[in-house]
């Protein structure tokens, strides 16, 4: 990606492998662990929790900055917004999913993107408990894990009726959110749900086809968009456009099958 030069790029990769693994390392101990204090950070209007996993991970990352990249600025779920003046900001998502983190499930990570003006440059999945690493940007596309690394490239699925569709939760943000996700699932081969950040993981290594989600934050997206597009694919809102900024996305393997997504979606509204 030519809005950054080689060296400065190979320093941002090593950054957010410095941060991935300073999360990992603060997150474990957490996991799986009776007596897990959990927030709802939603109050009474719902639930959206928040542990201490999450805050010490963010934490960490933040600390790490402050050391590596001190003009930077950063992004996080749990802290917000620490101004910088480089032009670049570290968008931190230190445990996305959560729900999934106090349930014991594997489908949690730990999403780390880069950024400048026009989006972002770099992103990292990280599962530290699997130990699976996907990345993307800089012309690096490909993931590393305990059963061994290669290359990331999405499937070239055209037809929605060979599609595998995920989501992270069956309501899909409001009602008429849910009807468009509907329509698109009544057409697919088969559609799971709960995966939070995994599924988009498994779309850039080439398992499943589209991801559709609503109600989504930036740190949500930014990690997601740099490794899926990195690997072949694509990510846009429901009209198709940037997603950068959250809202409602869908993740493509290839242009056709989010075309024929798209189509769907925009039915009736």
């Amino acid at each position: 990606m030519d809005r950054i030069a080689g060296d400065l790029a190979v320093e941002l990769m090593d950054t957010a492998e410095a941060l991935a693994d300073a999360a990992g390392k603060v997150i474990l101990p957490y996991f799986r662990q009776h007596g897990l204090a959990t927030e709802n950070k939603a109050g009474g209007a719902g639930f959206d929790p928040v542990t201490a996993a999450d805050r010490a991970a963010e934490r960490a990352m933040r600390d790490l900055l402050a050391r590596l990249r001190p003009n930077d600025s950063i992004l996080g779920e749990e802290y917000g917004t620490s101004a910088g003046n480089s032009g670049l900001t570290w968008v931190l998502d230190p445990i996305d999913g959560t729900r999934g983190f106090m349930s014991g499930t594997p489908t949690w990570g730990v999403l780390i993107a880069v950024r400048d003006a026009q989006g972002p440059l770099y992103g990292v999945i990280d599962q530290p408990y699997t130990q699976e690493r996907f990345r993307g940007g800089f012309g690096r596309a490909d993931f590393a894990g305990p059963h061994g690394a290669g290359a990331l490239g999405t499937r070239d699925t055209t037809g929605l009726d060979q599609a595998i569709l995920f989501t992270t939760f069956p309501e899909v943000g409001t009602p008429a959110d849910r009807a468009g996700f509907d329509r698109v699932a009544a057409q697919a081969r088969l559609v799971r749900y709960g995966m939070d950040c995994y599924a988009y993981a498994l779309l850039a290594a080439g398992q499943i086809d589209l991801v559709i989600e609503a109600g989504l934050q930036t740190y949500d997206i930014l990690a997601p968009i740099a490794v899926i597009e990195a690997a072949g694919g694509l990510v846009t809102n429901w009209e198709g456009g940037p997603v950068h900024d959250g809202g409602r996305a869908v993740a493509a393997a290839n242009p056709r099958i989010h075309a024929a997504a798209l189509d769907f979606l925009r039915a009736n509204g």
